[in-house]
């Protein structure tokens, strides 16, 4: 402990841990627009609460705020709210398009960044960029909605909006004295070349639990003096919140039915009260100081470059003076904050590595959202609640389905709903910087109030029975490994937790993803959304069955990851041993299968082309490959485990069972390196890909006219932009190498895998290739790029794709960051207050690394972080 810095300090012991969680980052900035929020007849999820409606309807099952904190089950929320005095609308929430209005489906529309944060949110730091002018909102929509899908998409950069700097700098600073003592600042600064206006008024209210929940009474909130309000709930007792100056100002969070249904409203003064009283100076504030929601308003005037604080303090007990300490705490908690990095990020890597992976992981630790959905609730109403009307009932068949906790978002403007496998990547990157949480998050996605019954994984809200790949086992090997590494010890409760959830998983996909039971298995899109040439979750008629190369591949993965956790486990329970020969079993009977299918003994690996393919089955028995040179076929790369030997040799009954399957089917055996052989380090070879096969992939993996870029690894190869494939069955259907954004709708368009890199999968293809040199050694090498004569190995080739996936977060010979590099403005490489701003983009540009899709997607980007960290560890970095 004593080596510890205080924010380790603060993780390590499970009750302070949790208790300093208690408050946090927790807020959406998205709560409209969602699933959960639908109370649609026909399931019109992005039409129902749509922004306009946002301020006005007190939403059922979460709340949203830019820059804000809340509790852990969010009973009440702290947040910030501008005003330019010129916007028809207080600045409350954030703006973006609908998946219907963006010509690349739905996309925020403004400028803010999660700048820092520790594990525990001690301290966070958040910036927002607010026009002095008026917010764009119609501008935006218009331009977006008239543009088509080749044309870029119009940002609010484009608009007139930041001309000659003409916006505020927001930044909001939260510091926590204790678990249940909340500070926060903040420092509005005017970036403009004139004096400026602008209304600041922070914001504390209840999420609306009463209405939907009888045993819970209505709470309140009431001015106490000037400067102090109570907050008290039958849910989180009292709280005292301390302001500086400003006016007070009370509604409720209540709908206000009369503007959204023309009926009367419950109470007098509803959710848009303070709005309408701030922006219209309307009598829609309460006068009696009391209610649900409370601001206090304040109005402030800079100069250029004058910057000006406000504070705001929240805590369970009353003080005396509670600014006396105020500027102390928030001293000594970034500094404890700047110590916490300084620890996990070696201080010899370059400032500019150092940067990008404290800025991811602080993304990372801000898109953390209180979730609560109960699907039974929200098809049948709760306990005195009116049953709804659907002609579209969402989810029905997963009626168990009840989540009430922080879990880790994708983005939580654009994806404000977790998504399987990218929690599954997030962690990766979690276990990092707070392995704790990392282990959390991957037993709560396999409760019971998660996991369906028969054993599948929900994917996210739009369709929790749509598959995800199963990387599940791979985020908790991961997790387990890397803990132990750092701890020196490994939770094996954790790993035998999880393990047994996995089991059910697996058998799930057995039962229902291989229904011939011949070990290969389909799963729809599997998350690459546009990657087929068709819909891989609704094919064209007369096709029967699609053996795909990437779910295969991925049960083969996963089939590993569990032999290797039932070793793990064997080590101290014997009775793993033989869950360790079901899976080198199951594992040789899905390699073998791969290159076996049907009568015709047709193979999912193509023998002319050297490459893994689609395999459909028509009505007629007879079968085809769909050549199409996609990151499905790279996917068989990961299902790879290098094992010493050690590991077997107290295993009896493994090997025995490992001996009788190698002597009874040989042919099974011959596909992998042979269990009976090691090489010279002791280290066995598990993968479907022997030398040769690994040789023909890798020369079109690092070939930069197919799948390398300047920036990793495409999604598509570049072979398809001047050779489309065309599947003509029942219609004409074709993919074509598109390196930026989709051009087709499919799953709404507005993410592309048919060019473009995802950070992801390259990382799992960086972290094979890593694998693939352990057992090969440094003199096994290959051509990179292909066709230069250049001979690396592969520790050095994951070194080299590392660095170019790298080099989009670092400037270009022109000054700008690569993933900026279409900034005609020059704004993130010129302006002092935008260059050192980073995005975490979803996907980029397969030829120029233009960043694409969600802007804040730092739960799967984050991984940036890691192959910066991994890079330096395998001494890519001199």
């Amino acid at each position: 402990m004593d080596n510890k810095n205080a924010e380790e300090q603060r993780l390590a012991v499970p009750d302070s841990y949790k208790n300093w969680k208690r408050w946090g980052p927790y807020l959406a900035e998205r709560q409209w627009g969602t699933v959960r929020e639908d109370y649609s007849v026909n399931g019109e999820a992005w039409d129902f609460i749509d922004h306009e409606k946002a301020r006005s309807n007190a939403y059922r099952w979460g709340e949203e705020g830019i820059g804000g904190f809340c509790d852990s089950r969010e009973i009440l929320c702290l947040a910030p709210v501008f005003w330019n005095g010129k916007d028809t609308i207080l600045k409350e929430r954030l703006f973006g398009l609908t998946n219907n209005q963006g010509n690349h489906g739905e996309d925020v529309k403004e400028l803010y960044f999660h700048q820092v944060s520790t594990p525990t949110h001690s301290y966070s730091k958040y910036l927002y960029k607010y026009p002095q002018k008026k917010f764009p909102y119609e501008d935006l929509l218009l331009k977006n909605r008239n543009r088509n899908r080749e044309e870029n998409e119009y940002e609010l950069l484009d608009t007139k909006a930041f001309k000659k700097n003409k916006y505020f700098d927001c930044f909001i600073e939260y510091a926590k004295a204790d678990v249940g003592d909340i500070l926060m600042k903040i420092t509005v600064v005017n970036r403009g070349p004139k004096k400026a206006k602008i209304h600041v008024l922070p914001q504390l209210w209840f999420r609306n639990f009463w209405k939907h929940n009888k045993r819970f009474e209505r709470p309140n909130m009431k001015a106490t003096s000037d400067n102090s309000v109570l907050s008290r709930s039958i849910r989180n007792g009292r709280y005292y919140l301390y302001h500086e100056d400003g006016e007070q100002l009370f509604c409720d969070n209540e709908t206000n039915n009369k503007l959204i249904y023309d009926v009367p409203n419950e109470v007098p003064y509803v959710k848009d009260g303070i709005n309408d009283h701030v922006v219209n100076g309307k009598a829609t504030v309460n006068p009696e100081k009391n209610g649900t929601k409370f601001a206090v308003w304040h109005k402030l005037k800079l100069k250029p470059g004058e910057e000006k604080s406000i504070k705001i303090r929240l805590r369970k007990r009353k003080l005396e003076n509670p600014w006396a300490d105020f500027d102390e705490i928030f001293d000594q908690r970034i500094k404890e904050c700047e110590e916490f990095y300084r620890d996990i990020i070696k201080a010899d890597l370059p400032k500019s590595h150092q940067t990008i992976a404290k800025s991811a992981f602080s993304g990372l630790l801000w898109t953390k959202q209180f979730y609560y959905y109960d699907v039974y609730k929200w098809l049948f109403g709760g306990p005195g609640e009116a049953k709804p009307y659907r002609t579209n009932a969402r989810n029905f068949n997963w009626q168990h389905l009840t989540n009430r906790h922080v879990i880790s978002m994708p983005d939580k403007w654009e994806y404000p709903w977790y998504a399987a496998w990218d929690l599954a990547f997030h962690m990766a990157s979690f276990v990092e910087i707070d392995p704790y949480f990392a282990k959390e998050q991957l037993l709560l996605v396999l409760r019971e109030s998660y996991m369906h019954p028969n054993g599948q994984i929900p994917a996210y809200e739009w369709n929790f029975s749509d598959v995800n790949p199963p990387v599940h086992s791979y985020a908790v090997w991961t997790v387990y490994e890397k803990d132990k590494e750092r701890s020196g010890k490994g939770d094996t409760g954790f790993l035998e937790k999880a393990y047994q959830k996995l089991l059910l998983n697996f058998t799930w996909w057995v039962n229902q993803k291989d229904k011939s039971g011949t070990d290969l298995f389909e799963g729809g899109f599997l998350g690459l959304d546009n990657i087929g040439v068709f819909d891989r979750n609704h094919m064209p008629h007369g096709i029967t069955r699609m053996q795909q190369a990437d779910a295969t591949s991925w049960m083969a993965m996963f089939t590993l990851n569990m032999l290797r956790m039932a070793l793990e486990l064997a080590k101290t329970n014997k009775t793993y041993e033989e869950s360790v020969a079901k899976f080198f079993r199951h594992f040789l009977n899905i390699a073998w299968a791969m290159h076996h299918i049907g009568k015709k003994d047709i193979s999912l690996w193509d023998e002319e082309d050297n490459f893994y393919y689609d395999v459909i089955e028509m009505a007629n028995g007879a079968t085809d490959r769909l050549k199409v040179r996609s990151l499905v076929g790279i996917i068989p790369l990961f299902a790879v485990e290098i094992i010493h030997k050690d590991l077997f040799e107290e295993l009896k009954e493994f090997k025995i069972r490992a001996a009788d399957i190698v002597r009874t089917r040989p042919d099974l055996a011959s596909l992998i390196s042979n269990i009976e052989e090691t090489n010279s380090e002791g280290n066995y070879l598990f993968s479907i890909m022997r030398g040769f096969r690994l040789e023909h992939l890798l020369k079109r993996l690092l070939d930069e006219d197919e799948f390398l870029s300047d920036y990793g690894i495409r999604s598509l190869s570049k072979y398809h932009e001047k050779h489309p494939f065309v599947f003509q069955h029942y219609g004409h259907h074709q993919i074509q190498y598109e390196s930026g954004e989709s051009r087709s709708s499919m799953f709404g368009g507005n993410s592309n895998w048919r060019g473009p890199i995802w950070m992801p999968l390259n990382y799992m293809i960086i972290q094979s290739l890593r694998k693939y040199y352990k057992f090969y050694g440094p003199t096994y090498v290959y051509e990179f790029p292909t066709g230069s004569k250049n001979e690396l190995n592969l520790n050095e080739i994951a070194n080299e794709l590392s660095k170019r996936l790298i080099n989009l977060f670092e400037p270009n010979k022109e000054g700008k960051f690569q993933y900026h590099s279409e900034d005609k403005r020059n704004v993130f490489t010129k302006d002092e207050h935008f260059k050192n701003q980073h995005f975490f983009y979803e996907f980029f540009d397969g030829d120029n690394g233009k960043g694409l899709g969600a802007s804040h997607q730092t739960g799967w980007t984050a991984l940036i972080a890691n192959l910066i960290m991994d890079l330096d560890a395998n001494k890519g970095i001199s």
